[in-house]
């Protein structure tokens, strides 16, 4: 089977990234990498001129939706962009954010299966009453072993169908952390491509950030007012950030009895917002010097942390990334770290040769599938009613219209009492009209089951349950379909996307 990759028009999101000092924290860095066995990584990153391009993504059952290595693939080819531009190393990074708590996201899987049709997996759920541990302290439900088995007997046959379903058992194991299976499986199929995968939750690197997350506690007033006046210059600019800020919120998540927890400024102290756990400035700092792992970084201080650690030079984010990402300058400013630019992350569409097929079949673009189901197999069915029927429905809504509308005058000459009823009668002639162009769709739509069938998988493809391609299927539908390939054409697409944009092309402001 072949496809074709196609890029998906961005809106512009970043102007170009600045050069920077370079050099990695070998020694921290070397310990925190996933699979660090790849010794041709770590060569790279011992040059002291190397800078970063770096993305991220919370962890997910079988590395999440498409749009996970779309990012990775991003940072790669903005890295190599960038690389030829300045004429230096800079190494593309993936950062496992395993802090994140939200298990609900992390535990469901989707895949286009033999029969073409979207089909879903999950994990059992998280107890209600359980705390919300971050998912790098998560293990596996012992479930993982019988989702893998039916993920195995539903991709469709191929050469690369036992290669793909061999790296995912390799990773997804019980016992296994989410977190943990979600970086090895990552870190193994984005080797090849020079991206190096970062272990947050990793204690060297818990212990590294401890500081920078201690200085923000101390700034947590200061920090959220300037937060707060700089959400009000992007809501008057008509930009809506997609985070809270100003409600006395720290930037500091503390992990305790309701699990990964948000402190909140409560005078001279903070409290857990769950929990209601109260602890001291003095007291979080007892427990970043003894128990790092229990401190992490929202959202807004996450890429400042990356870029006080790293020498990053652009992070490449998502639609919603980079709207709250334009909230964070204060950040950066209070704590007296140097900014990383967000630059948007290539984003694409897998299209399979049945796909393209079935569109011109039907005489449609790739964009029509962006409708609705049902409203584009209604659609369709309606463009292949016989041209006299068409029109004779269409002569026949007209002449009803126009006669009782002769009638309705008459009506209110002789009586006004009598317009309602004419009205009333018309408009049940007229319905009665769309219940027989209904029944004539109905039949013709049953003989055009066998053809409907194909569109309607065309559809699931790329736009299942009416949604973007990237944001509901995984990555092993593709893999398995089309073997490693598919991430290379992937590549190629976005390398060409960033280079045009960044030579004054579409894409990038």
């Amino acid at each position: 089977m072949s496809y074709r990759v196609v890029t998906t028009p961005l809106a512009p999101g970043a102007s170009l990234p600045v050069e920077r000092e370079g050099g990695f924290p070998t020694a921290l860095l070397s310990a925190c990498l996933v699979a660090p066995g790849h010794e041709g990584l770590l060569d790279r990153l011992r040059d002291p001129r190397v800078l970063a391009v770096t993305t991220g993504q919370q962890p997910a059952l079988f590395t999440g939706p498409l749009y996970t290595v779309h990012k990775a693939l991003s940072a790669a080819a903005l890295a190599r962009t960038l690389q030829a531009r300045w004429d230096r190393p800079v190494v593309p990074i993936f950062w496992i954010a395993g802090d994140d708590h939200d298990y609900a996201e992390a535990n469901t899987a989707a895949w286009i299966d033999a029969h073409g049709a979207v089909e879903e997996g999950s994990l059992p759920p998280r107890a209600a009453d359980a705390p919300m541990r971050p998912l790098y302290r998560e293990p596996l439900d012992p479930a993982i072993g019988e989702l893998l088995d039916r993920l195995d007997g539903s991709l469709p046959a191929s050469a690369f169908h036992a290669p793909t379903m061999a790296w995912l058992r390799r990773h997804y194991r019980p016992g296994a952390t989410i977190s943990a299976a979600f970086g090895d499986a990552l870190a193994e199929l984005l080797a090849p491509f020079g991206i190096v995968c970062l272990d947050s939750t990793h204690p060297a690197f818990k212990r590294a950030a401890a500081p920078l997350l201690l200085r923000a506690l101390s700034s947590a007033a200061a920090l959220d007012e300037a937060l707060k006046g700089r959400a009000a210059e992007l809501a008057s600019a008509g930009r809506e950030p997609g985070v809270a800020v100003g409600d006395g919120a720290s930037l500091v998540m503390l992990e305790g009895m309701a699990g990964r927890d948000r402190l909140v400024t409560a005078g001279k102290e903070f409290v857990t917002r769950r929990g209601q756990e109260r602890h001291t400035l003095g007291a979080l700092q007892e427990i970043a010097e003894a128990q790092p792992e229990r401190l992490s970084a929202n959202v807004l201080l996450r890429p400042v942390v990356e870029s006080a650690l790293l020498p990053t030079v652009a992070y490449a984010a998502g639609p919603g990334e980079l709207r709250y990402l334009a909230l964070t300058a204060p950040v950066y400013a209070t704590l007296g770290v140097t900014r990383q630019t967000p630059m948007p992350r290539w984003s694409g569409v897998l299209v399979p040769a049945s796909v393209d097929r079935t569109l011109e079949k039907f005489h449609l673009n790739l964009e029509d599938l962006a409708e609705p189901v049902s409203m584009l197999l209604g659609r369709v069915v309606r463009a292949r009613l016989p041209d006299d029927a068409a029109t004779d429905l269409s002569e026949l809504r007209a002449t009803l219209a126009d006669r009782y509308d002769a009638v309705r005058t008459t009506a209110a000459a002789i009586d006004p009492t009598l317009v309602r009823a004419v009205t009333g009668r018309r408009d049940r002639a007229l319905a009665e009209v769309d219940r027989i162009e209904r029944r004539l769709v109905t039949h013709l739509r049953r003989r055009m089951d066998v053809e409907l069938g194909q569109l309607t998988r065309a559809h699931d493809v790329i736009f299942p349950h009416g949604t973007p391609q990237e944001r509901v299927l995984g990555a092993p539908s593709f893999l398995a379909a089309w073997g490693p390939s598919v991430l290379d054409a992937a590549l190629g697409a976005a390398s060409n996307w960033y280079r045009n944009a960044l030579e004054g092309g579409a894409g990038l402001a």
